[in-house]
């Protein structure tokens, strides 16, 4: 006798989520990481490519291209003509090729918001991190801080990227709430700065501070002492944040799951290796081993 699981009526409910950003034949990084996440919490999810790469260039050589945003405009064109993008409760970008393919990401945006006034942007404004420093198109910090940035309604920004958006340097996480309350003067509802190591947060500890209108709060966890760091990190944890906020959790809620999954992965990732176990370690998606209480700030 066919059964149905309990859990396929509340499924089917869920919104459509769109996520636009890189793509690797080999490794976790961009949509390579972000869809598999978002499936496993139960969505579907619309993939479109901002670049085909062999691999991603933590492996240093890499072979592919990045796509054009005519390319990107034909895809979703083609989305739109089947009906799908009707579907859409929330977009997720992240790495941009180049300037002309977030203004194509921000067309559809608009387009889909024409039709469902509720949707969610969530824009991880990818351009580097402590250490590397920028690896990026140049013209992309301006994109994203200009015209992207005002656009979304939630950003994730890692503190290096933060730091870079605003323009400012910061010492603490007062600095780092007052400065994410004058940048959601400027359009997006939601902030959620990661790998934040401000003075005041303890020696071996970094933070993940999320703030919207009602509040702020801030996760700590362990560092884990982990060389080479493995990519996709930030790819991962903007899609189980979106993921959770459109499942109907909280901020404080949506912002401890989001990070203890990270975490989790990141401590089962085998030394030298530069990719999560995603697929191995699947299950750290759909209950996270490990678990950080959020604490209000502000």
């Amino acid at each position: 006798m066919n059964t149905v699981a309990p859990s396929a009526p509340a499924q089917a409910s869920r919104p459509v989520i769109l996520s636009i950003q890189s793509h690797v034949a080999w490794g976790y990084v961009g949509n390579s990481a972000a869809v598999f996440a978002l499936q496993r919490l139960g969505f579907d999810v619309l993939q479109v490519h901002t670049v085909l790469f062999s691999n991603h260039t933590g492996y240093g050589q890499f072979r592919g291209q990045i796509l054009g945003a005519e390319h990107i405009r034909d895809i979703l064109a083609g989305l739109r003509e089947r009906g799908a993008l009707q579907k859409v409760g929330a977009v997720l970008s992240g790495y941009l090729g180049n300037a002309d393919t977030g203004a194509a990401i921000l067309d559809a945006v608009n387009d889909i918001r024409q039709a469902n006034p509720q949707l969610r942007y969530l824009c991880d404004p990818v351009m580097g991190d402590v250490g590397r420093g920028l690896f990026v198109n140049p013209a992309i910090p301006d994109f994203l801080r200009d015209q992207a940035i005002p656009f979304a309604n939630i950003i994730t920004p890692n503190q290096f990227e933060f730091e870079l958006l605003s323009g400012t340097k910061l010492a603490s996480t007062e600095e780092a709430v007052a400065v994410a309350r004058q940048m959601r003067g400027r359009g997006p509802d939601t902030i959620v700065i990661t790998s934040l190591a401000t003075p005041d947060i303890a020696a071996g500890q970094l933070g993940t501070l999320a703030v919207n209108g009602q509040g702020a709060w801030l996760v700590t966890t362990p560092r884990i002492d982990l060389h080479p760091l493995p990519n996709g990190m930030g790819d991962v944890f903007a899609a189980t944040l979106l993921g959770r906020l459109v499942d109907g959790r909280a901020l404080p809620e949506a912002l401890e799951l989001a990070t203890a999954t990270l975490y989790s992965l990141v401590q089962g990732t085998q030394a030298g290796s530069r990719d999560l176990p995603l697929v191995a370690a699947q299950a750290q998606l759909i209950e996270p081993a490990a678990r950080f209480a959020s604490r209000q700030v502000a």
